[in-house]
């Protein structure tokens, strides 16, 4: 039998450099999704898929992080004072109970692989959810929760793929897998004429604590960094790793346009601001 997944890692030192002038005071995973912060949507995702350890490998101009966690007892008497009955339970349910958080310093951004590296002594030995919040992923059930599902039937780890169009494979990190899905190969951001086929990784991961010795003895690779790419390609010597195929759609709210997207969606599927739209056309 499996262990349950019940830790997923955050990775949100990075600087948000796409997003200035609006993250210089403000942390990129901080920005809306019409009324809800990236890093909520990418919490309850974890949340949905059984995670109740929650830990978020930061920086210091990351402090609103841990605020929007954190429990406002004065805003939430003065929402309960005024009989905001609805905002209220909306603040109390930014996270359940039976969540905690923790706030692990990267230091020095040496990237992805290292960031997850860092959270090691929390994690412990169990399997562990690593969640990209730039990759917002509307779907139900969630992608991590297909995961969750894919791993208890496995054991195994599995990382989320979708197709790119093949100029793009050097934005990526582009796996080679076989019939069931078993990765045969990943490569850190190929060139197209190397690429190994056209399914990129997106932002979710499902890592064995296996990963860790090979992040230990992982060596910078693309763009200087540790990349942890490099450690899932020496875990494929060690043990299987997935592909996993998620059914929701995914917006890269890393750049503009992406963000821009996914704002557009979330508005749609909310039904005040899609009838309140619709009126507008009418009038």
């Amino acid at each position: 039998m499996t262990r349950p997944v019940r830790t997923a890692v955050f990775p949100v030192a990075g600087r948000g450099t796409r997003f200035l002038p609006a993250t210089k005071a403000v942390p990129k995973e901080m920005l809306p999704i019409v009324d809800k912060p990236l890093i909520q949507f990418a919490v309850e995702e974890a949340l949905e898929a059984g995670a109740t350890r929650l830990i978020f490998i930061t920086h210091s101009t990351k402090r609103a992080i841990e605020d929007h966690f954190d429990q406002d007892v004065e805003l939430e008497r003065a929402l309960a004072d005024a009989g905001k009955v609805e905002i209220l339970a909306a603040v109390r349910d930014v996270l359940p109970k039976n969540a905690s958080c923790a706030y692990i310093r990267q230091g020095e951004p040496l990237g992805l692989g290292h960031a997850v590296l860092c959270a090691r002594p929390a994690v412990g030995d169990e399997p562990f959810f690593v969640h990209l919040p730039d990759d917002l992923i509307l779907g139900e059930p969630g992608c991590l929760t297909e995961m969750a599902r894919h791993y208890a039937q496995t054991g195994a780890s599995s990382i989320a793929v979708e197709n790119v169009p093949l100029e793009k494979p050097g934005s990526y990190g582009i796996v080679d897998v076989d019939a069931d899905d078993r990765l045969r190969q990943i490569v850190e951001k190929p060139s197209p004429a190397d690429a190994p086929s056209t399914l990129a990784v997106v932002g979710r991961y499902l890592l064995t604590p296996a990963i860790f010795d090979m992040l230990e003895t992982t060596g910078r690779g693309a763009g200087g960094e540790i990349q942890l790419t490099d450690a899932i390609a020496d875990l494929l010597s060690v043990e299987p790793v997935y592909a996993s195929r998620f059914a929701g759609r995914r917006f890269d709210c890393g750049n503009k346009l992406g963000y821009v997207q996914a704002t557009l969606e979330v508005a749609r599927r909310d039904p005040e601001i899609r009838a309140a739209l619709a009126q507008e056309r009418l009038e």
